[in-house]
């Protein structure tokens, strides 16, 4: 029984019928200085009303397969309290390992004779602590400019001169419908490999005719879209200029 110090307060389980070995653990127990011991059986340990973090060690002969028990005995303890099992129904000693951490044990040592040592953790079960992330003054002092600060600062309307300023122009805006930029796609049709070439001469285009999007508004209505401006229209060439004749200004009825 080195595990019962002076002035601890120990509760010993046990189960099936009293018998010798029983009485003389107890007695060993009682033995050491200013201790208090509880004895109980385990069938009858919910009916005595034990207040929770009560003992400092208990001895219990259970199984620790016994998910229900064990957990209440977790809650017994007081925190870093040790609970020591004597589990002779365990098959190995690492299942009686794993019976003892999912209910809430630590430091789980194994001995001799099917006996098993575990400890409660440091604190109470079901407590809580806050986390200690920064503060918020020591984030806000990281971009806090001291009055005296001489660092140069930037004028942000200092970054933009009047040539980014100015509106964008309609073709300046217009992009190949195959490039999604306004870069000339290698079998531009649309016109606008025409633009950027005249753009790059210092010249611009004044055509007031509409603009394909598409690229493909010279093929005739079957490849134009619904608002095509060509839409009525006979199929004609890249570029061809369309003169509607007299006849087919008239209606045919």
């Amino acid at each position: 029984m080195n595990f019962v110090k002076e002035n601890n307060n120990v509760l010993y389980l046990w189960s099936g019928a009293v018998g010798e070995e029983i009485e003389k653990e107890v007695n060993a127990i009682k033995s050491v200085p200013h201790v208090t011991v509880n004895v109980e059986n385990v069938d009858r340990l919910q009916l005595a009303e034990y207040g929770a973090s009560q003992f400092d060690v208990i001895l219990a002969n259970v199984a620790t397969g016994n998910n229900t028990l064990v957990t209440h005995l977790v809650k017994l303890l007081k925190p870093k309290g040790k609970a020591v099992f004597k589990d002779d129904t365990a098959t190995t000693p690492e299942l009686a390992r794993s019976n003892l951490l999912l209910a809430g044990f630590i430091n789980i040592v194994a001995s001799d004779k099917n006996v098993y040592v575990a400890e409660k953790p440091s604190y109470e079960v079901g407590s809580a602590a806050k986390l200690s992330f920064a503060s918020k003054s020591k984030v806000a002092a990281v971009w806090k400019l001291d009055a005296d600060d001489e660092e140069e600062r930037i004028d942000d309307e200092e970054l933009l001169d009047e040539q980014d300023k100015a509106k964008p122009t309609e073709e300046s805006l217009r992009v190949c419908g195959t490039t999604g930029k306004r870069k000339a796609c290698k079998d531009c049709s649309c016109g606008l490999a025409e633009e950027l070439d005249a753009e790059a001469k210092g010249n611009i285009i004044t055509d007031p005719s509409p603009k394909s999007s598409c690229g493909s508004c010279y093929l005739g209505d079957a490849f134009r879209c619904a608002s095509c401006p060509y839409l009525g229209m006979p199929a004609f060439k890249p570029g061809e200029k369309i003169v509607l004749t007299d006849t087919q200004m008239k209606a045919d009825i």
